[in-house]
């Protein structure tokens, strides 16, 4: 089965945070299913989040606009290449977050998670490994304006459980223009 724009389209009948992201989990499972590449996978699934909660009267178009959706990755788990570009020395990779697929504006294309270096929301869950929803960015010690426009956040750590270990793939970031954009349901969806 084909899946296309639509799926990010939020029924009329979906009232609350809690329904849309029950909704959004729904979706994603269907246009998930059966594909196994990673990146196709976290680029479908911010674009489906940033275009459902759009579409989505609470974050819809407007003051309280949800403005950037993605992934940060651990850049322990991808090789670095031996030969750059520009001829500089290849830097120490296995201490930062790597910009992934993402909706919204360009952003920061790296974030330091070196312990007791790290800083901004995006640091902070990874290395905590819970989720940290940020009612006012400007009041965040340490944030990390990718975006001015943004006002609070919700960034959710990956954890990948394998083997009886865990590992920390990442994590999926979210921004909105208003103050108090995102709460406790957005923190269960």
């Amino acid at each position: 089965m084909q899946h296309h724009a639509d799926s990010s389209l939020v029924p009329a009948f979906i009232k609350t945070k809690t329904e849309l992201w029950e909704h959004i989990i729904l979706q994603l499972a269907s246009l998930l299913d059966g594909q196994r590449d990673w990146v196709t996978n976290l680029a479908n699934t911010s674009s489906l989040v940033y275009h459902s909660l759009l579409s989505y009267p609470a974050f819809g178009n407007g003051p309280s606009s949800v403005n950037w959706c993605g992934f940060y990755i651990n850049t322990s788990l991808f090789p670095t290449p031996k030969i750059r570009m520009d001829h500089s020395a290849p830097s120490d990779a296995s201490s930062r977050l790597l910009l992934g697929p993402f909706c919204g504006k360009p952003a920061c294309q790296f974030i330091d998670i070196t312990p007791g270096k790290g800083r901004g929301v995006c640091a902070d869950a990874f290395m905590s490994r819970r989720i940290i929803v940020v009612p006012d960015v400007e009041a965040y010690p340490g944030h990390i304006a990718c975006d001015g426009d943004t006002r609070s956040e919700i960034v959710c750590p990956l954890i990948l459980g394998s083997s009886g270990k865990e590992v920390t793939l990442g994590v999926f970031d979210l921004d909105c223009l208003a103050k108090g954009g995102f709460d406790d349901d957005d923190r269960r969806g």
